[in-house]
């Protein structure tokens, strides 16, 4: 939280529940300080951290997204000085028809919150390599599964949906949103540095040279909502009946380029949607 996030006390506080004079004393304990923070070797891939909550990822259409769930959220530290990260909500939503399966803060209400049921935390699992999952089983049996691999370039995203229920699943499209507050200089709240080319949505810095980058395949929308302000690939998925997964696969990408089309060129050319069974879909 000092290192990648730059929380303040009181903000290490909300996040953990410990009162802020133990906060500061162990801080104090161990010299912690921003600029103590370990550079990463050369060649690494980029550091996928789970959020730690305590900061609302959104500046502005807070009332969007009252009580943020932490644990479908990542941090993807910046490559780039002077640092910063890019939070992505794995995923933010998922909607099953014209109904919410799941929705990772309070806005409108889901199937679960309707029948008055409360969806306890699922913590993000570390795996080798610098790679994070995270398994949700709902109260119907639908396991939402969630993986971030980590590359020197991008991060790997995947998301899938497997149907432990006793009913189809059709009409399936999720909402994954890459949240642009802790990247400065990417963090406009408008529209003019951001193009949406299906499947790809992408950001541009103030100095026109680097650019954020997501997509997903297979792809519903690309758009982005500036007052918040983040980038959405949004995928979907085949019909799932009972007893069978399906998936999308997506990427994060830091990418250096002249222009958009370059940024997505260069995202292109990493493969992340290369030997993919598109739309895919396996048994259990």
């Amino acid at each position: 939280m000092i290192w990648y996030h730059g929380f303040s006390v009181e903000e290490m506080a909300e996040a953990t529940g410990l009162p802020g004079t133990e906060i500061r004393e162990v801080i104090e304990r161990a010299g912690l300080a921003p600029e103590g923070r370990p550079a990463l070797p050369e060649g690494a891939p980029l550091l996928v951290l789970p959020y730690p909550g305590g900061r609302h990822p959104r500046i502005g259409f807070r009332d969007g997204a009252i009580d943020p769930r932490a644990d479908t959220k990542l941090s993807v530290v910046s490559p780039w000085e002077p640092g910063g990260y890019a939070v992505v909500d794995l995923p933010e939503a998922i909607w099953w028809g014209d109904r919410l399966l799941f929705l990772a803060h309070t806005h409108i209400p889901t199937i679960w919150t309707e029948a008055g049921v409360e969806l306890g935390p699922s913590p993000w699992e570390n795996r080798e390599g610098g790679t994070l999952s995270n398994r949700r089983t709902l109260p119907n049996g639908v396991v939402i599964a969630a993986e971030a691999r980590p590359t020197p370039e991008a991060v790997f995203l995947e998301l899938s949906l497997e149907n432990g229920s006793n009913q189809p699943l059709d009409g399936l499209r999720a909402q994954v949103c890459v949240l642009l507050r802790g990247m400065a200089g990417f963090d406009q709240q408008s529209s003019e540095n951001k193009v949406n080319r299906a499947p790809y949505s992408a950001c541009q810095s103030p100095d026109g040279r680097r650019w954020i980058v997501t997509a997903w395949e297979p792809c519903h929308r690309a758009w982005d909502n500036p007052p918040c302000p983040c980038l959405h690939s949004d995928p979907s998925f085949p019909d799932c009946p009972p007893g069978e997964s399906v998936r999308a696969r997506g990427v994060l990408a830091f990418v250096t380029a002249k222009d958009a089309d370059e940024a997505i060129r260069t995202v292109e050319a990493l493969g992340w949607r290369a030997d993919r069974q598109e739309p895919s879909r396996t048994g259990r």
